[in-house]
């Protein structure tokens, strides 16, 4: 058995205009082009949109998940992505996640967390 290395969870909330944390259709096509542009691979994914157009979507990916929650309401979203390193080392396809999921928002990080794992 080779050494496991550990893969890269970033878990993060970020402020944002309320028009983009309540479109939930733009979400889903930024999230399945950066999935494909990463190279990663989707095995379901479950969107679901709140009475006051919140969202929360969930991906599950072969490298483990990505998700969102936003609540325009407070002009806030979190979003964490988990790739583990099991056929090749994913941390830069995390981060690269996480810096364009913050520039599709048009986010401020307000906390980031990054825990090998």
């Amino acid at each position: 058995m080779s050494d496991y290395s550990p893969g890269l969870h970033v878990l993060a909330t970020f402020a944002a205009a309320a028009g983009p944390l309540t479109d939930m259709d733009a979400c889903r096509r930024f999230f399945e082009a950066q999935v494909a542009a990463l190279g990663l691979q989707e095995v379901g994914a479950a969107y679901h949109r709140f009475p006051n157009s919140s969202f929360t979507a969930v991906l599950a990916l072969t490298e483990s998940h990505l998700s969102i929650h936003t609540w325009p309401e407070y002009g806030r979203a979190t979003f964490d992505v988990f790739l583990s390193n099991y056929q090749r080392d994913n941390a830069d396809r995390a981060r690269q996640l996480y810096a364009a999921t913050l520039s599709f928002f048009e986010g401020i990080e307000l906390t980031k967390t990054e825990v090998r794992r």
